[in-house]
C-alpha cells in the first residue's frame, strides 16, 4: 500500500529479478517504491500518483522505455517527472542519445554502479522535496496574501462604518444642539424680559392672566426639551437591550381618547383638528405608557407634516390583532423615503422647519415590535400618509410578578 507521506519512485522493467534488485538498491524508509513490468501499467500509475523520479528500462516488450517517455512528456501531469533510463545494451547502440532526446535526465548502463545509482536517486528525491516545499510556501504565501486582502477589506469597511458613525454622531449632536437651543433661547429671553420688568419695579404687569400665559409657555418649552431627552434615553435603552415593557390590562379606546384630548391644543396651534373613530371595545395586556408614547409619536408627526389639514385616528380589529391607524392629508412620503424613516436620525427633509431628531418613528417601531406587533406606512406624495400599527391581543410580554 502506498503511503501518502513518503516520496514515490517508479521503477519499470519487464524482468522481475531486475525490479527486485533495483528496489533493494534504492529502498529507504522515507520512500515508496512503485513497480511496473509493462509500459502501459506504468503510464496508468503515473497518471494516478505523483512521483519524484521514474527509472525506466529501455528494452521492454510492447511499449518500450522511449515510447513511455514520449507519452510522459506529452502529458501535463507527467511532463516534469525526471526520467532515468537503464539498459543492458552496449554503449555502441547509441541509446543514450535517443534517451536524452526524449527528455531523460540520465542514462545508466548495466551492470549498475550501486553507489552512483543511490546518489543519483537521492539527488532527485531531495529536489522533489524542495520543489514540494517551495510549492507549499508559495501556497502559504498566497493564502496569507488573500487573508491580508480580506482583512484589509474588513478594515476599510470598518473605517467606512466608523467614519459614517462619526458623521452620524456629529449630525446628531448638531441636531440636538439646534433642537435644544430653540426652547432654551425662548426661556432665556423670557427670563431676561421678566427680570428687566422686575428691575424696573413693574410688578403690576404680572397679573393672573399674564402669569398663566407665562407658565403655559414655559411648560411647553420645558416639555419640548424633556421629549428630546426622553427620546435620547429611549434610544440608549434600545441599543443596550434595556428597554422595559411593563404590561397591564389596557382599555385601548380610552387610551386613544385621552391622547387625542391631550393633543387637541397642539392640533389647534397647528391649524388642524383630530378626529377619533374608536367604537370597538378592545382590552388587552400591553404597556400602557409605551402604547401611549407610540400614539403620541404618530399623532405628533401627523400634525407636524399634515400642513394644517385634519388628522384622523381609527381603531379596528383584524385577525392579527388591534389595528390603530393615524391618517394625515399633508405632504406625503415618497417611496424611497418610506424605506428609511423608521431608522435612527432619519427625517423626510433635513432642512425643513418641522424640527425633531428623527428618532420618533425609530422608537415607535421598537416599542411596537417589543409588544410583538408591527408598523407600516402607506403614502402618496401630496396626498398624505397612513401609519398603521397592529398589536396582538395575546401579547407575548409577561406581566411583572
Amino acid at each position: 500500500m502506498v503511503e501518502e507521506n513518503t516520496t514515490r519512485i517508479l521503477i519499470v522493467d519487464d524482468l522481475q529479478e531486475n525490479l527486485l534488485a533495483l528496489n533493494a538498491l534504492i529502498r529507504h524508509k522515507d520512500r515508496t517504491i512503485v513497480q511496473a513490468s509493462r509500459g502501459e501499467d506504468a503510464l496508468n500509475l503515473l497518471l494516478e500518483h505523483e512521483f519524484a523520479l521514474a527509472i525506466l528500462d529501455v528494452q521492454m516488450p510492447g511499449m518500450n522505455g522511449f515510447e513511455l517517455a514520449e507519452l510522459m512528456r506529452g502529458t501535463e501531469k507527467t511532463r516534469h517527472i525526471p526520467i532515468i533510463f537503464v539498459t543492458a545494451a552496449g554503449k555502441e547502440s547509441n541509446y543514450a542519445f535517443k534517451g536524452y532526446e526524449t527528455g531523460a535526465v540520465d542514462f545508466l548502463y548495466k551492470p549498475l554502479d550501486m553507489e552512483a545509482v543511490k546518489s543519483k536517486v537521492s539527488v532527485f528525491v531531495e529536489l522533489h522535496r524542495q520543489r514540494n516545499e517551495t510549492r507549499r510556501q508559495v501556497q502559504a504565501l498566497e493564502k496569507s496574501r488573500l487573508a491580508q486582502e480580506a482583512l484589509l477589506q474588513e478594515l476599510q469597511a470598518s473605517q467606512a462604518e466608523l467614519q459614517a458613525s462619526i458623521r452620524m454622531r456629529d449630525d446628531f449632536m448638531s441636531m440636538v444642539a439646534h433642537e435644544l437651543r430653540t426652547p432654551l433661547n425662548t426661556l432665556f429671553l423670557e427670563a431676561q424680559l421678566r427680570k428687566m420688568q422686575l428691575d424696573r419695579g413693574r410688578t403690576d404687569l404680572f397679573d393672573p392672566a399674564y402669569l398663566q400665559t407665562m407658565v403655559a409657555r414655559d411648560k411647553r418649552q420645558v416639555q419640548a426639551m424633556m421629549r428630546l431627552i426622553d427620546d435620547m434615553m429611549d434610544v440608549a435603552r434600545i441599543r443596550s437591550n434595556r428597554l422595559s415593557i411593563r404590561p397591564e390590562m389596557v382599555d385601548l379606546p380610552a387610551l386613544l381618547a385621552r391622547v387625542v384630548d391631550n393633543l387637541s391644543n397642539q392640533a389647534l396651534a397647528a391649524g388642524s383638528a383630530i378626529t377619533l373613530h374608536a367604537d370597538v371595545p378592545v382590552t388587552a395586556l400591553w404597556d400602557e405608557f409605551r402604547i401611549e408614547q407610540v400614539v403620541i409619536n404618530l399623532l405628533t408627526n401627523a400634525l407636524r407634516y399634515g400642513e394644517g389639514k385634519p388628522v384622523s385616528v381609527s381603531l379596528s380589529l383584524l385577525p392579527q390583532g388591534a389595528c390603530i391607524s393615524v391618517r394625515d392629508r399633508g405632504r406625503g412620503i415618497s417611496a424611497s423615503d418610506q424605506q428609511r424613516i423608521f431608522e435612527q436620525f432619519e427625517r423626510i427633509a433635513i432642512n425643513d422647519d418641522t424640527g425633531g431628531l428623527g428618532l420618533g418613528l425609530y422608537i415607535t417601531r421598537q416599542l411596537v415590535e417589543a409588544h410583538g406587533g408591527s408598523i407600516s406606512v402607506q403614502s402618496t406624495p401630496g396626498e398624505g400618509s397612513v401609519f398603521s400599527i397592529i398589536l396582538p391581543l395575546n401579547s407575548s410580554v409577561e406581566p411583572p410578578a
